[in-house]
């Protein structure tokens, strides 16, 4: 990660019982000149550090979704989402603008080519997964309240890079159908199929659906930092090849899931 000055943040968690103090973030640049005072004044340094930070009370908001209904298992769904929202630092283009754009657009190359999947393809934008995951958890509740059957979820929140392959939470059934298109995937570069992380937003839906396989597009990592969480997470960061390889590598899955899942339970 090259060094700049916008700070990277994130979120904060504290234990129950215990006393709440205070953090903050400051970017690379700012820590190698702080370091810098401190080792020459031998650790003896004042720093004064200004802080407005402040909880706001909870306001309703809505996740957006949208489906092809399948013609075989129209109650089997296959979700694919990422989150609508983002930290306000930035303009959250590659998080999760980025995995907005793949998910929406996977499904659209899939209608454009008229196919009928035999399972529901459902897309989901999450709201609130920065600041408690609401959507996500609240998605996973409904759903399983009103009797559906989810069979698989895919997200995108790792950025609009260069598509590498994706990640696997789930039984080894999952990982070894989504290991059986190595031989697809593989002149693309796009064939890391490994054993891994799922999602923040698609993560409720294991504590509800135990048989659930959870699936993480993965991406080219070696930029990520620049951008996530930052200032530099802007429209113009987004490279437009990398984002389409990026959605085409899902939609591609999604196909690949959708007609050959059946096979394997």
């Amino acid at each position: 990660m090259s060094e700049h000055e916008h700070p990277h943040t994130g979120t904060m968690n504290y234990q129950e019982g215990l006393k709440a103090i205070p953090a903050a973030a400051i970017s690379t640049k700012d820590a190698t000149a702080l370091e810098e005072v401190m080792e020459k004044d031998n650790g003896n340094v004042n720093f004064h550090f200004e802080m407005d930070c402040k909880v706001l009370p909870e306001k309703k908001s809505h996740n957006v979704i949208a489906e092809l209904t399948g013609n075989i298992y129209p109650n089997r769904i296959i979700t694919i989402g990422a989150h609508l929202d983002s930290w306000d630092v930035g303009e959250g283009a590659h998080d999760d603008g980025a995995g907005i754009v793949h998910t929406m657009e996977a499904l659209r190359i899939l209608k454009e080519l008229n196919y009928k999947p035999k399972h529901t393809l459902r897309v989901v934008f999450f709201m609130n997964e920065e600041n408690g995951n609401m959507g996500g958890k609240t998605y996973a509740k409904k759903v399983k309240k009103e009797n559906e059957e989810h069979i698989l979820a895919i997200e995108s929140d790792r950025g609009g890079f260069s598509p590498r392959g994706f990640s696997v939470d789930g039984k080894a059934k999952h990982l070894a159908l989504i290991q059986s298109f190595e031989k697809i995937f593989a002149p693309y570069f796009v064939h890391y199929f490994e054993e891994g992380y799922g999602g923040v937003d698609i993560g409720p839906l294991k504590k509800e659906y135990k048989d659930i396989g959870l699936i993480g597009f993965v991406p080219d990592s070696q930029r990520y930092f620049d951008f996530h969480h930052n200032a530099n997470d802007v429209f113009e960061n987004v490279n437009k090849r990398e984002l389409h390889l990026g959605a085409a590598a899902i939609s591609s899955l999604v196909y690949l899931l959708d007609k050959y899942y059946s096979e394997v339970n």
